[in-house]
């Protein structure tokens, strides 16, 4: 097993790795630097978009173009850079967080307050209408959200709980229920922050503020710990040609100037080469 860099970078807040496997790109953001990156492996290149908001996370549309989850709501962004809303829901010191599309190419977008107050965020399903609905509310702050091989699970993960929990997933219907932990994260670990699930079901959580990812059985069991030369792991996705490739982004927010000295790495997108077998993403249906 090897770690290595995918892109040097010193974003204040990456978040969001998903891997457009149409273009053979990893998407990711800088949610503080309301930037979103392409980054190119066969050219390594990343290129930058600036949005005029904060951006919590950016997502492949079937059509073309993205899908982010500004502060203020869903917006389009379309191949040659016209911006729209899809929804807009506004609240004064809240702000999009990570966000997941499921299988049937829906988006469930997070949210959460500016001073992580408890119980004002929320997870909503979001249509290619526009329809949206709160599906989980009562949330602190809403990150890694999945789902299994099959699409009768979602993984959810509202980060102070230090719990992965795990609902029941209508697909047909695109409702969830029976919310139950699947696991809990020790208070020495780390915060659990975004996930995604690989092509044996198992889930990877980036822990922040603790150096490393996890891999937990469909069970709840920790399978596998890797130790990262970052402080603040942030999410994870499986990419490359075969979904081989583990893409992990990283923070600097926070962080004293000690801790950046000592992990000049932090703010960088790391990957791991052949740590596992991801599957291929669906593409948001708006």
């Amino acid at each position: 097993m090897s770690i290595e860099v995918a892109v040097r970078i010193s974003a204040q807040l990456g978040e969001g790795p998903t891997w457009d496997h149409s273009s053979s790109t990893l998407l990711w953001v800088d949610i503080l630097a309301s930037e979103v990156h392409r980054y190119a492996p066969s050219r390594d290149d990343d290129a930058v978009l600036v949005v005029p908001q904060h951006v919590g996370a950016a997502k492949p549309r079937a059509q073309g173009g993205i899908v982010c989850n500004l502060r203020d709501g869903i917006a389009l962004i379309d191949r040659d850079g016209t911006k729209s809303w899809l929804v807009y829901w506004a609240r004064e010191g809240v702000r999009g967080n990570d966000a997941g599309v499921d299988p049937s190419g829906r988006l469930w977008a997070g949210t959460m307050r500016y001073d992580q107050a408890a119980d004002e965020g929320w997870l909503a399903r979001v249509t290619g209408e526009g329809s949206a609905k709160v599906m989980v509310d009562k949330v602190n702050t809403s990150n890694g959200v999945g789902w299994s091989p099959d699409g009768t699970l979602m993984y959810y993960i509202d980060t102070p709980t230090r719990r992965i929990d795990v609902l029941d997933f209508d697909n047909a219907a695109g409702t969830v229920a029976n919310r139950r932990p699947l696991t809990h994260v020790g208070h020495t670990d780390g915060w659990p922050d975004g996930l995604t699930v690989d092509a044996d079901g198992c889930i990877w959580v980036a822990l922040w503020g603790g150096h490393a990812v996890r891999r937990y059985t469909p069970s709840g069991e920790l399978d596998r710990e890797i130790a990262l030369p970052v402080d603040n792991p942030t999410a994870c996705c499986f990419g490359g040609q075969d979904f081989t490739d583990l893409y992990v982004t990283s923070a600097r927010s926070g962080l004293s100037d000690q801790a950046l000295m000592e992990r000049q790495l932090n703010g960088s997108v790391l990957v791991l080469p052949g740590i596992g077998t991801g599957l291929p993403g669906v593409a948001f249906n708006g």
